[in-house]
């Protein structure tokens, strides 16, 4: 299974804000830190703020926060938010799916098996868990408060 490029900005851009806890962050420190574009970050804080995981705030003044401590961010729940669109195989698109063997195949049962596997382990991790007493990820993204600590 290959993650997406937004699904792996979305827990940059989490993780930012987790360990910048405290005060609104911006899309530049985001991207400089993240090593991101700012039209990348733009796209999906968007759909962060819409799934109601970050709060936005717009003008001169403006940037984003948690919206939810990150011990109540669960990682499955933000892949799934990200990860849904994208079929992991041919046979599990609802267009372009050219396969004759949709109708017998077990494959994509199994597959299917192990996506969700994939998703239950993410379901055990929460935002916290991420970034709670990591001091490299705190050198790297600036200093953090923990709900933990």
């Amino acid at each position: 299974m290959r993650v997406t490029k937004r699904t792996n900005i979305a827990v940059r851009i989490l993780m930012f804000c987790a360990v910048n806890s405290g005060r609104l962050v911006t899309k530049s420190e985001i991207a400089e830190a993240c090593n991101s574009s700012e039209n990348h970050l733009a796209q999906v804080i968007n759909k962060l703020g819409q799934a109601g995981f970050v709060y936005t705030q717009r003008g001169r003044n403006g940037g984003i926060r948690l919206a939810r401590g990150p011990e109540q961010i669960v990682i499955g729940d933000v892949f799934r938010q990200f990860e849904s669109e994208v079929p992991l195989a041919e046979c599990f698109a609802d267009t372009d799916n050219t396969c004759p063997l949709v109708d017998a195949c077990r494959l994509r049962i199994a597959i299917g098996d192990a996506a969700e596997a994939f998703y239950a382990h993410l379901d055990d991790i929460t935002l916290d868990a991420l970034v709670c007493d990591n001091a490299p990820l705190r050198a790297i993204m600036g200093g953090f408060e923990c709900a933990s600590a």
